[in-house]
């Protein structure tokens, strides 16, 4: 008997990475995953030898503004379940490459969506949208719930309103199994360093070795989030698809430590083996708008899946930093950004 297949679009990236390491771990299903031809291979350099031997773990060529490689990519593998990761993920970036991430959020969404529908496929599919839809909430809207108007603040959050409504149009007009998440802000190794805990882990560890002054560049301490482990959200990912699947849903996910990026900041610093290190705001590092108050109710999820958040703030501040510190003890070169 043929074993479930999950597809992973994205699994390069941290979550879909950490995806499939849970997934692997487990459950028995077989493993496809998504990758560009110029995709780093980094995050998951210790699956290459299951993939160089086809065990439980494939990758296929495809790209999300190529749909010819997505319905053939949707075809071939003829997944169980489809975990929809991929993006231009970067809001900073976002507003210098805005028809981009427009058209990659957007319409390789809908790509995806409509090479399931014509493979008249049926599988469970999550479309990953963001909590950045909501934006610039106001703190009588807090904390947010899955209804709240939408007032997004970058080209990237239009992008993930886009994903968004994309998915639950699929659900409604064609009967499709898509459910939709807005996931608060996620993180733990192997997160980008464009974003701003892992840019500051990765400053922080380059200082604790010499290779930078000790000085951390910053951009905007004051925006609020609530941060949760990326292991955490993957493991609330895999139940979103296994328990009870609603098609058409759509659900906030996020963790229970609230804190704004100074504090997250300050964090890191404790937890860096160097005194004296200053901060400082480096105005490149500053979005137009930003989204703040990001406080999630998760009450829907939670109450559906019995979902909670295991993983300790600190303790993904800690493997984050050191994550970056295994990394630059390598003797690796970065951007400082």
């Amino acid at each position: 008997m043929q074993k479930q297949r999950a597809l992973i679009t994205g699994i390069t990236g941290m979550v879909g990475s950490h995806l499939a390491d849970y997934l692997l771990e487990h459950t028995d299903w077989e493993i496809y995953g998504v990758i560009r031809w110029r995709s780093p291979l980094d995050n998951i350099e210790h699956l290459l030898p299951m993939v160089n031997t086809k065990d439980r773990v494939y990758l296929n060529y495809g790209d999300l503004n190529d749909t010819g490689s997505i319905i053939r990519t949707v075809e071939e593998v003829k997944p169980d379940y489809i975990f929809h990761l991929a993006a231009q993920s970067y809001p900073q970036t976002s507003f210098e490459s805005p028809v981009d991430t427009l058209n990659t959020n957007i319409l390789g969404t809908c790509r995806l969506l409509e090479a399931i529908r014509l493979a008249k496929l049926d599988p469970v599919i999550h479309v990953c949208a963001s909590s950045e839809v909501f934006g610039r909430v106001p703190k009588e809207k807090t904390p947010i719930q899955e209804d709240c108007t939408f007032h997004p603040a970058s080209p990237y959050a239009i992008s993930k309103v886009g994903t968004d409504l994309v998915g639950r149009f699929y659900a409604e007009a064609y009967s499709m199994k898509v459910m939709t998440t807005r996931m608060f802000t996620h993180t733990g190794p192997r997160r980008g360093d464009v974003f701003a805990e892992s840019s500051f882990a990765k400053q922080i560890a380059m200082i604790e070795v010499g290779a930078i002054p000790a000085i951390v560049k910053v951009g905007n301490l004051n925006s609020l989030r609530t941060f949760s482990d990326v292991r955490d959200a993957v493991r609330a990912y895999h139940m979103l698809v296994t328990q009870n699947p609603i098609p058409g849903e759509f659900y906030n996910i996020g963790g229970n430590h609230v804190a704004n990026i100074g504090d997250m900041l300050n964090t890191l610093i404790d937890l860096s083996t160097c005194d004296g290190i200053k901060v400082e705001v480096d105005e490149s590092r500053l979005r137009p708008i930003d989204a703040d108050l990001q406080i999630p109710d998760t009450r829907k999820f939670t109450s559906h899946t019995g979902w909670v958040p295991e993983i300790p703030f600190e303790k993904t501040m800690s493997d984050l930093l050191n994550y970056w510190r295994s990394r630059v003890s390598n003797g690796q070169q970065f951007l400082r950004r």
